[in-house]
This record gives C-alpha cells, sequence and structure tokens, in this order.
C-alpha cells in the first residue's frame, strides 16, 4: 500500500514539474535569463542604472497594454481601439489638467473612468450586434481617434503639472521606475481579481464555454461589455503612464489610430500563455512576455538594428509563440495534463 502511495506522489510530482517545464511562464523566464546575459556581455553600457532605469519603465508601460488585451482576450474577443482609447483618455487627462486645472487626484481617476465609458461602448456595440469585436474595435479605433483629433485640434498638450514628469522620472533606489512598481501593484491585483472574485471567476467561465456559462446562470453579454470596460481601464492607465514618461499628451503618442500598440498588445499576452479562444489568462505570464519584448528590442536598437528589422523579429516572434503554444497544448493532451 506504502509503495502504491509513494508512486502516486512520484507521479504527482513528475507530472508538476514536467507541466511548469512546459509552461510559458518557465520557457519566458529562461529566455528572458538569456537574452539579458547575452546583451549583457555584448553591450556594456546595457547593465547601466539608466538603462535599466529605462527598460524597466518600458517594461510597465508595455505590461500595461498588455494587460488591457489580455482582458478582453479572456472571453475569447479581440480589441484593436486599445491605443486609440490610451490616447483619448491621456488627452481628456490633459484637457482637464492643463486646460481647466483640475487637481491630479481628479483628472486621473476621471481619465481612467473615460477609458472605461470607451470600453463600455465597445462591449455594449459587440453584445447588441452580435457582430464579432475585431470589426466592432477596428471601426471604433478610427471613430474614437478622429472624434478625439477634432476636439483637439491635433494640438498636444505639453504644459502638464510638474508632478506628472517627475512621476515618470522618479526612481526607487536608483534604479527601478516608480511607473514598473504600478504596474506590478495591477498586475497583483488582477492576479486576485481572476482567482477570488465572482465577477473574475465569471470571466473565465464565459470565455471557456459561454454556452455552459449561459446554461448556468451567467449572463455572458454583461460579462463581454465588463471585459472591454476592464480593457478600456487599464489602456487608459497605460495611456496615462506614457504621458508621465513623456511628459505631454500628445495625439501622435501611440502612432496613427493608435496602431503603434497593437504589435505590443498581442505579444505580451499571447507570449505569456493567455489563449486567444478565451476561457485561460496568466498575468505573470503577460508581465514576463512584456519584459521578454522589451529586452530584446532594447538590447537590438543599442546593437543598431535597424527599426523594420526589429518589427519583423516581432512578428516572427509572435507568429512562434502561436505554434508552439499549439504544440505545448497538444504535448499536455497526449499525457493526460489536460
Amino acid at each position: 500500500m506504502s509503495e502504491t502511495i509513494d508512486a502516486g506522489r512520484d507521479f504527482t510530482r513528475s507530472s508538476g514539474a514536467l507541466r511548469l517545464l512546459l509552461s510559458n511562464e518557465f520557457g519566458l523566464a529562461v529566455l528572458i535569463a538569456v537574452a539579458f546575459a547575452a546583451f549583457a556581455v555584448s553591450l556594456p553600457g546595457f547593465t547601466s542604472p539608466f538603462s535599466l532605469f529605462t527598460i524597466g519603465r518600458q517594461v510597465g508601460i508595455d505590461t500595461m497594454i498588455g494587460l488591457a488585451m489580455m482582458a478582453v482576450i479572456v472571453t475569447g474577443g479581440l480589441d484593436l481601439s486599445v491605443g486609440a482609447i490610451g490616447v483619448c483618455a491621456a488627452m481628456a487627462f490633459g484637457w482637464m489638467s492643463q486646460a481647466h486645472g483640475v487637481p491630479l487626484t481628479l483628472a486621473v481617476p476621471a481619465a481612467i473612468l473615460f477609458g472605461a465609458m470607451l470600453g463600455f461602448i465597445n462591449g455594449y456595440a459587440v453584445v447588441r450586434s452580435g457582430v464579432h469585436s475585431f470589426i466592432i474595435t477596428l471601426a471604433s479605433m478610427s471613430i474614437f481617434f478622429g472624434v478625439m483629433i477634432f476636439l483637439s485640434q491635433a494640438q498636444a498638450f505639453n504644459a502638464l503639472p510638474p508632478e506628472v514628469t517627475a512621476l515618470g522620472k522618479m526612481r526607487l533606489f536608483g534604479k527601478v521606475s516608480v511607473l514598473l512598481v504600478i504596474t506590478l501593484f495591477v498586475c497583483c491585483a488582477l492576479s486576485l481579481f481572476y482567482r477570488f472574485t465572482t465577477l473574475g471567476r465569471r470571466m473565465l467561465a464565459a470565455g471557456a464555454n459561454p454556452r455552459a456559462a449561459e446554461l448556468s446562470g451567467i449572463r455572458t453579454g454583461r460579462i463581454i461589455t465588463a471585459c472591454h470596460m476592464l480593457t478600456g481601464a487599464l489602456a487608459a492607465l497605460a495611456g496615462l503612464m506614457l504621458t508621465a514618461r513623456t511628459g505631454a499628451a500628445v495625439p501622435s503618442m501611440a502612432g496613427h489610430l493608435g496602431q503603434d500598440w497593437l504589435l505590443p498588445a498581442f505579444l505580451a499576452p499571447v507570449l505569456g500563455g493567455t489563449l486567444l479562444s478565451g476561457g485561460r489568462v496568466s498575468v505573470v505570464g503577460t508581465l514576463l512576455g512584456a519584459a521578454f519584448v522589451t529586452i530584446m528590442t532594447s538590447g537590438l536598437l543599442l546593437m543598431r538594428v535597424g527599426e523594420f528589422w526589429i518589427l519583423a523579429c516581432l512578428g516572427l516572434i509572435l507568429l512562434l509563440a502561436v505554434l508552439t503554444d499549439r504544440l505545448r497544448q497538444t504535448m499536455l493532451r497526449a499525457r493526460g495534463l489536460i
């Protein structure tokens, strides 16, 4: 009897170890360590305090962008308007704080709520129309951006309160950006949200099997709308963080129509193990995915690799990540681990 129990424990340990080795998080941690070590050896200034601060600050922003996309992918949806929402929220923040002198303690939450409202518009349109979120958010991306350009006359808000720029430049222990600390706090909050709250678990259930969720009493339409609202709020927070980094709210801060955010928005969660079909998220994986992309981009830029080659490399990484995830799922199913 004891031999049977011991054999069962050994199998459990081996299955757990195999699951860890095949997880996205473990693979990303190894890739980050290898890439960081390679750049540290080949580029003398890569590990300087300023370089580490810059990388950490960018990791914080890219992770927040990835979390915004992750929040809607959880139900199998997509949001191509994350960049447009982020820029609109940042411009709204600039309009409130610079043009009307609204205190930061009110302007920041108001901008985040504004982003959530734009997300609500997306979610409501998806639920009411029955059209896939890809089409709805493709249209809203142009609508949000166009209305923002019309209302702002494409003018930047570059006289923001000094506390905004100070936050973007603030360092902890001489190397760690406060923006990265904010992102880590949001990551912890989201992990607890998906694991322990009723709404978070319903979001996962609606993404895993919408029909079964409906039969169990979950209003999937409301859940989808809530996911888009969470995406809008996180995109707004990413826009505010980018504003703190640059010291200004600029209409082109996320590229034309916010398209510069699309690649990091997809790369971070997909590399981290969030399923495009919905039902599974990995907050830690999204953080690691953003860190890997930022380290690779920073290292290649310091090596003076052309930006177009870097974009091609990131696109290839995204494709390989999707194919690797399919292979990983196949291996786990073959061993009966999922």
